[in-house]
């Protein structure tokens, strides 16, 4: 099992900004620990390269695994707390619940379980 951290902030485009829109929208999970709020990207190892591009732009992302649970054999990146913040503030929110409200939704209830605020509103 091996756990990577990511040194460092980078800098989005907006097409990574796309692209990770896409992942969170189709794979993230939104919930929290009792003390803090996270989201986890589980995926197949064969997607292995696309988490490894995720933790290399998301500040604080940390990649877990592999895990094999039955036929199951998978990674997972998990971002939480400040990271998390950073993260949802540099996306764009509104066309998040334009496309896909029901993804939207448990984000929302997220940042609302965990009073988040965010500097994009």
């Amino acid at each position: 099992m091996f756990h990577m951290k990511t040194p460092g902030v980078t800098t989005l485009g907006d097409w990574e900004r796309g692209v990770l829109l896409g992942i969170l929208m189709s794979d993230g999970s939104f919930g929290g620990d009792g003390r803090q709020p996270h989201c986890i990207v589980k995926a197949h190892v064969r997607r292995e390269g696309l988490l490894r591009w995720m933790v290399e732009r998301v500040s604080g992302a940390k990649l877990y695994g592999p895990y094999l649970h039955g036929e199951r054999h998978y990674l997972q990146v998990m971002v939480r707390g400040e990271a998390l913040r950073d993260l949802l503030a540099n996306l764009d929110l509104k066309s998040w619940q334009a496309v896909d409200p029901s993804s939207f939704a448990r984000v929302q209830d997220m940042m609302d379980r965990y009073r988040m605020t965010l500097d994009n509103g």
